[in-house]
């Protein structure tokens, strides 16, 4: 056997030096990482190979992450958490009193919660909209009178659902600012809430659904890219239209979350590579999410403009009440409210023409934001007593088209004056329709909502109308009362009655009749 001769051994074991050096250097240098991401982020997952080959950094993402899935720094087993928002967490560490650790944060790429509708439902939106401009407010009154269906992801468990139920009850409160605890109002979404007929637990799971089944929905809300991503795929027949609701949008920035302070070296290095301008470029062809990085012009689908961009809520408990105001989305709607409304003779005149002008505008006719948010939609069912020195009229319908609340708006419209006020007698008639309809239907949520500008002067003694409505049991408990104080009303009495059926009162004097009918009608 020939020996190798020394200079070449030589330079073979420095090769073989170097080659087991720069692989253990690589070893050392190489870093695994476990990610908490949001579901929405499964579309950033082919850009991951590249990432590790250019920074040595390997996530390992688990695409699990929900609404109320806190990532608490420090005591998680995750490293770092990708979400499509960190809102809702970040409230709850804002809550815990220091309890909670707020992690490092760093926007990675930007997208509105926006709506695509069909051409059909976006052309009849446009139709009924002023100046064809959609808004939140042209969806729900759509949605409440049946003319427009949407899909909308599980608020209670998805990021990008509970942004989409911020944004809604945002422009339904009208107010331009981040939401109040007085602006949650049970009412305004209910009509909105009915259009409901598709939903996931999460956006990605909606969208899939909806191309399962695309006639189970006119409408999606998601955000901006995934409506994109989905015309794009080709899985839908007629892409769906781009809506950026002219009152607003909630804007998410799907941050990237450091949860392991001891990761902070690896964690800058995915920072600094995400947003780098040729990989933003690349998040946008491939995800439609626009850039962060100012450097980098948005591509010609990107550039339309985010224009009033809704606050969130600035704490944990005005979130939670939303979400558990809405409910569940796979449970349909539809409550039942029964109106006794007061036609004795000291309504004549501006009194009655108001009452008779509030349930008008409940049933359409207002075409404010606030009143397309607060009117009777379909499903709902609706009960009007009318009432003197007694009941004199009763009727009851589930609103199933214009017709329905034609028939209501009638008997509220017309029909005589009588020369007395049996408030309690009244009120009791309603709670027996309302006790035989929790019987009837206990799933459904009932209400009264009295209505009376005098004292009572015929009829049952308030005492009287307390044992009968205790002797209704579990039925009548169910069942609170809403009066509306209106001109002398005794404001005592019927404070007492709120009191006692778990109602509260509200007084028309503070602004209109109108304006109160929609504050409490179905809050219960």
């Amino acid at each position: 056997m020939r020996r190798l001769r020394p200079a070449l051994t030589a330079t073979l074991a420095l090769a073989l030096l170097t080659t087991l050096t720069s692989a253990c250097t690589r070893d050392a240098d190489h870093v695994t990482l476990r990610v908490l991401a949001s579901p929405e982020l499964a579309d950033v997952q082919p850009l991951l190979d590249e990432l590790e080959e250019d920074t040595g950094v390997e996530l390992e993402m688990e695409y699990k992450a929900t609404a109320d899935q806190p990532p608490v720094a420090g005591t998680s087993s995750y490293d770092l958490a990708w979400l499509a928002s960190d809102r809702s967490f970040l409230l709850r560490v804002q809550d815990s009193g220091g309890g909670l650790t707020r992690p490092e944060s760093t926007a990675i790429m930007r997208s509105p919660v926006v709506v695509g509708l069909t051409p059909d439902a976006a052309g009849e939106l446009r139709r009924r909209a002023p100046g064809g401009r959609i808004s939140w407010a042209d969806l729900a009154d759509a949605a409440a009178d049946g003319a427009v269906r949407f899909g909308m992801a599980d608020p209670r468990r998805s990021d990008t659902g509970r942004a989409a139920l911020v944004g809604v009850a945002t422009a339904a409160a009208g107010t331009g600012s981040a939401l109040r605890e007085e602006d949650v109002s049970c009412d305004r979404l209910r009509g909105f809430r009915s259009g409901q007929t598709l939903t996931g637990a999460s956006s990605r799971e909606l969208l899939a659904s909806y191309a399962r089944q695309p006639d189970a929905a006119d409408a999606l809300i998601a955000h901006e890219s995934e409506l994109l991503s989905l015309n794009a795929g080709g899985a839908i027949g007629r892409p769906l239209e781009i809506v950026h609701p002219d009152d607003g949008m909630i804007l998410s920035d799907f941050p990237l979350l450091l949860l392991d302070p001891g990761e902070r070296a690896a964690y800058g290095k995915v920072v600094d590579w995400l947003l780098s301008a040729d990989v933003q470029r690349e998040l946008m062809r491939s995800t439609f999410r626009r850039p962060v990085n100012q450097d980098v012009e948005p591509s010609p689908q990107l550039r339309t403009p985010v224009g009033n961009a809704l606050s969130f809520p600035d704490r944990l408990s005005i979130v939670e009440r939303l979400v558990e105001n809405y409910g569940d989305p796979v449970h349909a709607t539809g409550d039942q409210v029964v109106f006794v409304l007061d036609f004795s003779t000291s309504m004549r005149g501006r009194r009655i023409t108001e009452l008779r002008a509030a349930f008008a505008g409940l049933s359409g006719a207002d075409r404010s934001s606030t009143g397309k948010f607060a009117r009777f939609y379909r499903g709902e069912r609706l009960t009007v007593v009318r009432f003197g020195g007694r009941v004199l009229q009763e009727h009851t319908v589930t609103v199933r088209s214009d017709a329905d609340l034609k028939t209501l708006d009638r008997i509220v419209a017309g029909g005589g004056l009588d020369n007395a006020t049996a408030v309690w007698s009244a009120l009791d008639r309603g709670y027996r329709i309302a006790a035989d309809a929790v019987r009837a239907a206990p799933e459904r949520p009932v209400a009264i909502v009295l209505m009376t500008d005098g004292e009572n002067n015929a009829g049952l003694s308030y005492e009287e109308f307390l044992r009968r409505h205790r002797a209704l049991g579990s039925a009548g408990a169910a069942v609170p009362t809403f009066p509306v104080q209106f001109g002398e009303a005794d404001a005592g009495a019927l404070e007492r009655a709120a009191a006692a059926t778990g109602g509260r009162m509200v007084d028309a004097g503070l602004s209109s009749l109108s304006e109160a009918f929609k504050e409490i009608r179905g809050c219960h």
